[in-house]
This record gives C-alpha cells, structure tokens and sequence, in this order.
C-alpha cells in the first residue's frame, strides 16, 4: 500500500471518458523507468467506457505508484451538461492539478501515452524552472505506429507554426509544471479559447511563455495520436512533407 500523504515526487493528471485508449495511456505510466513515487490523477468527465478498467488497473499498479480517481457522478464540462467551456474536460484538469499530492505535475490524454523516460526526463528538466516539457511524436490513429517527430507545433517557445501570433506552443501531454509557482494559471485549464470548446491549452502555454523561462529535455517522449478528421490542417501538413498518415 503506498503510503497517500507523503509527496509524491510527480503526479499525473489525466481527464477521461474511459476510452479504450487509457490501458495503454496509464500503462505507459507503469512502465516508466524511475523507482520514484508517481501518482496518477484520474478524472472521470463521463464514463463512456466501462469503469471495471480502473479496478483492473489499480489492481496491477506497481508498488511505487499510486492511482486517485475523482469521480463526482457528473460532468463539469458543457459538452456533457456541465458549466466550464472546455469540452474536453470541463475543470478537471484544474482540479486534479490542485488535488495533487506533488509538487510537480504532468499530463496525459487517454489516447496517448509516454516513452519510458518521459517522467525521468522532465524531473531533470524542471529544477529551476517553473516550466519544461518534451518534444513529441506524431502517431497513426489506425495503427498505433510512428509517423515522424512533430518538428513544428509543439517544439517550443518562439518556434514552430505558432511562434508569430502565440509565441510558439508546447501540447498539453508535454508539459510539467511547478504548480507551486504556475498556481494562478492553473484556473485556465478549465476555459475554452475557441467556439468549439478547445483552446485551453494555448492559453495555459501564452501565459506560462509569458511570465516564465521553460525548460526542455531536449527529446521526444510523448505518443500524441494524430485524429485526422480533428486535426485536418496537421494531416494537410504532414502529407504535403510525404507522410502517409491514414
């Protein structure tokens, strides 16, 4: 039994509507390559899946790590009823981000997951800094395989397709955070940038570049699955550099 009001030297923060996606996104945690305490903040926004899954992985989880669910039996976000803009979420990643017994705090979607020395890699990265992230890979939705490195979103402050009207951009799944020194910017995570719901993660990065240095490993350690009926100007993108994508 890990011991829950020791801190944790990191915690995971993932919302989630139970896709069949999360064994391999949480497995992923399970098999990173530190012996140190990881906790995983699991916030259920809808259970569209079968919730025995969380039974069967906290049953498997390794000693080190710790699993918390959060499940308020409804959802905070306004694509399932609720009062916060982002529709993929609603406040919980504020919430669990809050909740977390660490100080450090990283984050993953259901349908993606981490490298091995994802966690390893930013908890070198972070001292000193308020903010640092890795680089990424783009993944086929059908396959699950690589298509390339993203070498032109999410790659950083001033870099990238954004660096002119943003500043640059770093994805969500990338980033960890001192949430001791990005405290008043974790709110953000719970508002929508864009009419369609989405959009909370360029502002948390606009705010974070705007008042911090970040901070990167330098390497590509987040599986980011690439939905090409979401995401048509990245696939446009990519299959014009010679990727097959679908």
């Amino acid at each position: 039994m890990v011991a829950m009001q020791e801190s944790f030297s990191v915690a995971v923060v993932m919302p989630t509507t139970l896709r069949p996606g999360i064994r391999r996104a949480v497995e992923s945690i399970f098999d990173q390559d530190i012996d140190s305490r990881i906790q995983i903040m699991i916030g259920i926004d809808k259970a569209l899946g079968d919730k025995r899954i969380l039974d069967e992985l906290s049953h498997n989880c390794p000693e080190n790590i710790a699993i918390t669910v959060f499940d308020p039996g409804y959802s905070t976000s306004v694509r399932h009823g609720g009062i916060y803009s982002n529709q993929f979420g609603g406040a919980l990643r504020t919430i669990l981000s809050y909740a977390a017994n660490s100080r450090y705090v990283t984050y993953l979607d259901d349908d993606n997951w981490y490298a091995p020395n994802h966690l390893s890699d930013l908890l070198n990265a972070i001292p000193g800094y308020a903010c640092a992230y890795s680089l990424r890979w783009f993944v086929n939705e059908n396959t699950y395989e690589i298509i390339c490195e993203d070498d032109f979103i999410s790659v950083g402050p001033g870099k990238g397709i954004f660096a002119k009207n943003l500043g640059g951009f770093v994805d969500t799944n990338c980033l960890i955070l001192d949430k001791m020194k990005c405290h008043m910017l974790l709110p953000l995570w719970c508002t929508a940038l864009f009419p369609d719901g989405s959009g909370e993660d360029r502002q948390v990065f606009k705010m974070l570049n705007a008042r911090f240095a970040f901070n990167s490993t330098g390497r590509s350690s987040v599986y980011y699955v690439l939905e090409t009926n979401k995401y048509t100007e990245i696939a446009s993108i990519l299959e014009k550099k010679g990727y097959v994508i679908r």
